[in-house]
């Protein structure tokens, strides 16, 4: 689902950027460690700030990033310019990811999940594209936030099937992952976590 105008500019406001830097990042990395050398995959990447965490925070040699909307794609490809051919973006969706199974040593969502109707398509691919010990460093939004009235008059999210931060972690559980870490935050209304590939991934079309 692309971003409304108010979520958009929310998204591409400098304080969100400065929030995943100072706060988001340092979290996920005590939860899940540095990903130093590895290839690793963004859903989502919006304007490209995740993506730039992930090569100068968390050490990757290589991101592969993608998102629904073009125009935050060709945001993404300015700011990124810098980096050369460690960076690859496209427009994507996060149920049909274009790589081959266990392609990246970690996969990146800061906070994309939770926008894509079919979610649990979306946490089976993020397995399959993922090599066995391979890293999921996720940051959601759950229903417990949703359901408050500033995201529901404000904001556009899919209604159906939301997930609280305990089924967020059932469902990658259910996909093959093992999740030794995690926590909510702000009530319940993020969850935040490191999950690992523990075995092989279920398909995401059976």
């Amino acid at each position: 689902m692309i971003l409304n105008a108010v979520e958009k500019a929310l998204m591409n406001n400098p304080v969100r950027a400065a929030v995943q830097r100072t706060y988001e990042a340092r979290l996920l990395e005590r939860l899940g460690g540095r990903v130093e050398g590895g290839r690793a995959l963004e859903i989502g990447c919006g304007r490209g700030v995740g993506t730039e965490i992930v090569l100068t925070h968390f050490g990757a040699r290589h991101v592969d990033a993608f998102d629904l909307d073009p125009d935050m794609v060709a945001r993404a490809h300015r700011r990124l310019a810098r980096f050369g051919d460690r960076v690859r973006l496209w427009c994507g969706d996060a149920t049909e990811i274009p790589a081959e199974d266990s392609s990246y040593d970690a996969v990146f969502d800061f906070g994309i999940i939770h926008h894509v109707p079919a979610w649990r398509e979306a946490v089976r691919e993020v397995a399959r594209v993922l090599r066995p010990g391979g890293r999921f460093f996720f940051e959601e939004v759950t229903r417990h936030a949703l359901d408050r009235w500033a995201y529901r008059r404000f904001l556009d999210h899919p209604s159906e099937d939301r997930f609280s931060g305990a089924e967020f972690v059932d469902e990658l559980e259910r996909a093959g992952f093992a999740v030794p870490r995690w926590t909510e935050r702000l009530f319940g209304d993020f969850v935040f976590g490191a999950a690992l590939r523990a075995r092989a991934a279920a398909s995401p079309h059976a």
